[in-house]
């Protein structure tokens, strides 16, 4: 399976939001002068594993909930998405923000032997799990010999 590259935007950690602005409008998003800057731009940690059966993807997106993801298969591009508003609570400041999942999106590429038809989804636990089975086509065949 092929993983596409995709820079999301990076939501900010500095108390000053207009120098975080001014920083990124210079340097671009992907430099890290913050202390708590997240180095992976933000993007949930993905496990991808295939077995004779099918392909799993397992993405990492403590905090949300399933009615928070979107996702969709473009031709062979399955794009998962998510975006939560940040809530504040009048007359408090946040000083550091570290949650880094409000929003992201992640492309991947999808092999032709996936059967894009019996694709599930399911959260459980802070991880969005992804069954992509492989079409009757890519599956191993056994073919019992029996001996004359």
């Amino acid at each position: 399976m092929k993983v596409v590259a995709v820079k999301p935007q990076v939501p900010s950690v500095f108390v000053d939001e207009s120098l975080d602005r001014l920083i990124n409008r210079f340097f671009g998003p992907e430099v890290s002068f913050g202390p708590f800057r997240d180095s992976v731009e933000n993007r949930p940690a993905v496990n991808i594993v295939e077995t004779e059966q099918a392909f799993r993807i397992e993405l990492a997106a403590p905090g949300l909930n399933k009615e928070d993801f979107n996702i969709k298969l473009e031709k062979d591009t399955l794009s998962i998405s998510a975006k939560k508003e940040t809530t504040t609570v009048e007359g408090e400041k946040v000083k550091v923000r570290e949650f880094a999942y409000s929003s992201f999106q992640r492309n991947f590429n999808l092999p032709k032997t996936v059967n894009a038809e019996a694709i599930e989804a399911r959260y459980e636990n802070g991880v969005l799990f992804l069954t992509l089975p492989k079409k009757e086509e890519a599956l191993p065949k056994v073919q019992q010999i029996s001996v004359g």
